[in-house]
């Protein structure tokens, strides 16, 4: 078995369907849910990372306290080349903890079921060079990603935020939307948040919208999850060594 170790931030956002796909791959999961279950003090034994959303921001110390030693796992995943996937949050924390920034977005929450673009380095990236060009994704934040860590590759990008997903290190990943939720989630964050939900399209967080579009994210997500498992037992290759020295624009 593939032992990955899955932090989840917030209770709110649980690993959902993308916890099935992992399994079926082969993996073996420790999840923990913090700040309750705590972090190991080292990474020995675990073969990735998985780092989930919340609802807290990236940099948020004073009230949780305990993100500190988020990002510092994170960022010794990152030394270590494990492969590494953070989601929204996870994706902001990554940034973070490898020299990027993530601050509150400018042109407002990004909400609800959308479509990000690969961009030419995800053509060759191991995890993303099967997705189609165009890839349903649900998206729920507050704040983006607004400069990609040095040496970090954009692999996918949008109108209103560019920084959607990254490759760093070889086998470290960012994505900034959710590919793990259920309409039931997006519908409870929608009720805790009716503010942000007021972003997304007319029409888009109703019932059977968000299940078409969950649909869709499985079809194209599951199988990356999967790949994300081969990644890690070793099965799969990592990306080749980047050429560049600074974030792809």
């Amino acid at each position: 078995m593939t032992r990955l170790l899955i932090i989840q931030p917030d209770a709110s956002d649980p690993l959902g369907p993308l916890g099935d796909w992992l399994t079926e791959a082969g993996a073996d999961l420790d999840v923990r849910l913090l700040p309750g279950d705590g972090l190991p003090a080292d990474l020995d034994g675990y073969r990735g990372v998985v780092c989930l959303g919340g609802g807290m921001a990236a940099e948020d110390d004073a009230k949780h306290p305990w993100l500190a030693d988020v990002r510092r796992l994170l960022s010794k995943a990152t030394a270590q080349r494990l492969p590494t996937l953070g989601i929204c949050l996870g994706a902001q924390l990554l940034a973070v903890a490898t020299g990027g920034r993530v601050e509150v977005g400018r042109d407002g929450p990004e909400v609800g079921p959308q479509l990000v673009a690969k961009k030419d380095a995800a053509w060759t990236d191991p995890l993303f060079a099967d997705l189609p060009l165009m890839q349903d994704v649900l998206q729920f934040h507050n704040d983006a990603i607004t400069r990609l860590p040095p040496g970090a590759e954009l692999l996918a990008s949008a109108p209103r935020y560019q920084n959607q997903a990254f490759r760093f290190n070889r086998c470290v990943y960012g994505v900034q939307f959710h590919i793990e939720t259920t309409p039931e989630i997006v519908e409870s964050w929608a009720a805790d948040e009716p503010e942000m939900a007021e972003f997304a399209r007319p029409g888009s967080l109703e019932h059977d919208k968000l299940i078409t579009v969950h649909s869709d994210i499985a079809e194209t997500w599951r199988p990356f999850a999967q790949r994300f498992v081969r990644l890690a037992s070793g099965e799969l290759q990592p990306a080749a060594d980047s050429q560049r020295s600074l974030p792809l624009a």
